[in-house]
């Protein structure tokens, strides 16, 4: 069993947030190597293996710029403040049709006190969210399996933030539908809550990898939706 991330990647976000300028950055950036960047790489290599067990189409790219590791730099061009890193590591599981369509992906957020695995589409075109709404009109039943049935729902949440809805159920839909609220999604995001001591244990792979698979009905859902593969 392999630990990849430990407690020292915490303390370095932990600190960073305190010292987030480029002076103490680059004192140490060595850090961030050591105890993020290439156990992230590591992780991402190995349990792109085991995601495949779920699904072989999203990709676990272990390259430093293009890859599943999100860049720690913040893009300044759209910040209302003058903050240049991000105080959280983004590993992205993405569609390997993510490329020419809005596809689900798989997603891990690790942040001191707000770790949490993500899985979904977030803020589609309206094109597609249209879709995805569509589907879950026509398949109630489907729908509830995949989204308000265990074992997806003993970890898993959907449609967690206000902004995440539309005002009204669409016109189209059917407003007595079992799920009126899920018409109204803009996002199909869900997210299941990660504790540091679970992250940081030589089982973190095993309890991701079924998470990502109790999440595994919710994302073929969309993926049928949108008519891509799962």
């Amino acid at each position: 069993m392999t630990r990849y991330f430990t407690p020292a990647l915490f303390a370095f976000l932990r600190e960073l947030s305190e010292n987030n300028n480029k002076s103490w950055w680059e004192d140490n950036k060595h850090r961030y190597i050591e105890t993020i960047r290439e156990p992230a790489r590591d992780f991402i290599g190995d349990f792109g293996e085991r995601l495949a067990s779920i699904s072989p189409h999203f990709s676990a790219d272990t390259r430093t710029s293009g890859g599943s590791l999100m860049r720690p730099y913040r893009d300044m061009r759209f910040a209302s403040d003058e903050i240049p890193y991000k105080t959280n590591v983004g590993i992205q599981f993405r569609h390997k049709r993510g490329q020419d369509v809005h596809a689900p992906g798989f997603y891990l957020h690790l942040e001191p006190g707000r770790s949490f695995a993500g899985a979904g589409m977030w803020n589609p075109e309206a094109r597609v969210a249209r879709q995805i709404r569509q589907a879950i009109n026509d398949d109630p039943a489907g729908w509830r399996k995949a989204a308000h049935a265990k074992p997806f729902s003993r970890h898993w949440a959907i449609g967690t933030h206000d902004e995440d809805y539309l005002k009204k159920v669409p016109r189209e839909l059917d407003a007595d539908h079992p799920f009126p609220d899920d018409l109204r999604l803009k996002s199909f995001t869900a997210g299941t809550n990660l504790t540091q001591k679970t992250i940081t244990s030589t089982d973190f792979t095993d309890e991701l990898l079924a998470r990502y698979a109790a999440a595994g009905p919710y994302t073929r859902f969309l993926c049928d939706a949108i008519e891509v593969d799962f």
